[in-house]
């Protein structure tokens, strides 16, 4: 039985053309390069393949990273049919095809191994389908996805395979790549040692853009070796990955956040400009800037969350690129603030005890009394008003009758909270006397 999902992509007459990255695809496991935490002798692959125990995979990670090749060479190390097919091309019809085939190469003694690019965008219900056939060994399945698996893969498919997570080439792992290129082609690119390296640079962890480039550079009739800034003029920077919506959106904010809690103003400077060179909006910028003012620098310096919102409105008013200098000014101003989340840890204490205790009334002392039958109620009674005791302050309880006082609110010793822990020490020990 023949069909189009049994055609070998590498089943083309030696004489026909083949792109660089095709004449250079690894033939065994051991050719691959980079990806070691996975194909190691004591990474999960390498594991699998020397027990002889392969199970359902997905490979997680961005593209050109070897994920469609090191599947291609699992089915060969361990001599199942290889079968590819792209989620984006294919429909319920074609899946039931190819299910077919692999129960009628099964019924014959072989097995099939299923390669699925880009798994996540099949639906919940197509997704659903491939259950069956990984419980009844008729198909082995491995998923390619450069989305995050936890939140675009069903539970049920999830538990059913491993998830290896596929990173980006280093520039050691493409200048490697370069050299078998060079190999490949005989000759040496026409480039000196700065220009090599920005080519390497250009290529952003993706092995597949390398060699794309390097088909570029090598097709080139030049004289001598280019510098970096002939390179640059002849080829176009490839754009960095990022999607507003996806992992490398909140990988982004996550690190700018972090960087800033941690006070590395360099840190956060530049993954701030990682967004904004991504593409990501200024606005959303400035409203998790405000927020990182609240949640991390709070009272131990009050005036951060102004600087924040004057940045804002100068971004509004300014506009980009000038009013991103604004905000680049503020993400400084946090990193180098003094850092304190007391306030964001006694608001979720408040939370909880507002939870906890329910519809509590508050004490009858401190409620008001405008009408005689709540006067005849006791409301107000027994009110000390704080003007008129001495400090200015009374000591009177103003939780629930019978609620254990809870300590909300513990401010650091680092800036304006240095202030602050003194006053509510002071109150403490006032509240004491006068209890």
């Amino acid at each position: 039985m023949s069909d189009l999902f049994d055609q070998a992509p590498d089943a083309i007459p030696d004489t026909a053309p083949r792109p660089l990255a095709d004449r250079l695809r690894p033939k065994t496991l051991a050719q691959v390069i980079g990806q070691e935490q996975v194909l190691g002798a004591q990474a999960p692959l390498g594991v699998m393949l020397s027990s002889g125990s392969l199970s359902s995979l997905i490979f997680w990670g961005p593209p050109g990273v070897g994920k469609t090749t090191i599947a291609r060479l699992l089915a060969d190390e361990t001599d199942l049919h290889f079968v590819q097919i792209s989620a984006i091309f294919t429909g319920v019809p074609e899946l039931k095809k190819v299910f077919e085939q692999a129960k009628h190469r099964r019924a014959n003694g072989q097995g099939t191994l299923l390669f699925v690019d880009e798994i996540h965008r099949f639906n919940k219900a197509q997704q659903d389908g491939f259950l069956p056939h990984m419980e009844d060994g008729t198909i082995l399945l491995v998923g390619a996805t450069t989305e995050n698996p936890s939140f675009e893969l069903n539970a049920a498919l999830l538990s059913r395979s491993q998830v290896l997570v596929l990173e980006r080439l280093s520039l050691a792992d493409l200048e490697r790549m370069a050299q078998r290129a060079e190999a490949e082609l005989g000759r040496a690119l026409p480039l000196d040692g700065p220009a090599r390296e920005a080519l390497l640079e250009m290529a952003d962890g993706d092995g597949r853009a390398l060699l794309n480039l390097i088909e570029q550079v090598a097709a080139w009739q030049v004289d001598g070796k280019l510098d970096t800034e002939a390179l640059t003029t002849r080829l176009m920077r490839r754009a960095a990955k990022y999607d507003k919506g996806g992992d490398e959106h909140y990988n982004l904010i996550s690190a700018l956040h972090k960087s800033v809690r941690g006070s590395d103003p360099d840190a956060a400077l530049y993954w701030y400009a990682r967004m904004l060179t991504g593409g990501e909006d200024p606005r959303y910028l400035a409203r998790r800037i405000t927020r990182m003012a609240v949640e991390d620098i709070g009272l131990a310096d009050p005036q951060a969350q102004t600087v924040c919102l004057h940045a804002w409105e100068t971004y509004e008013r300014l506009g980009s690129p000038e009013g991103e200098l604004a905000l680049a000014q503020a993400v400084t101003y946090l990193a180098l603030a003094p850092k304190s989340n007391s306030g964001y840890a006694a608001y979720k204490a408040a939370m909880r005890e507002a939870k906890k205790t329910g519809s509590e009334p508050p004490p009858k002392h401190i409620l008001n009394a405008p009408t005689k039958l709540m006067k005849d109620q006791g409301y107000g009674d027994g009110y000390a008003y704080d003007h008129d005791a001495e400090d200015g302050f009374s000591g009177q309880n103003y939780f629930p009758d019978g609620m254990t006082r809870p300590a909300l609110y513990q401010p650091v010793e680092r800036g304006f909270e240095r202030e602050l822990k003194k006053r509510l020490t002071y109150f403490s020990k006032l509240r004491a006397q006068r209890s």
